[in-house]
């Protein structure tokens, strides 16, 4: 039996910067991250996002939602 992915997405941080508030889970610092995601199909570009924040908690490593 054979499995052949031919969609991928690719994720690129843009930036990084400190965000007001604390982990829920085990309080520690929230950093906002800008990512760009991309779509391949067969290894070719399809399509390009807008660049979207996103929230992790630095040290549980969570990916949080606001």
């Amino acid at each position: 039996m054979c499995l052949v992915f031919v969609c991928d997405e690719d994720e690129q941080v843009i930036g990084r910067q400190p965000a007001p508030g604390a982990c829920p889970y085990c309080g520690g610092r929230v950093e906002a991250w800008d990512v760009q995601s991309r779509w391949n199909f067969c290894f070719i570009p399809a399509y390009h996002s807008n660049p979207k924040r996103r929230f992790y908690c630095t040290i549980c490593t969570r990916r949080l939602q606001i």
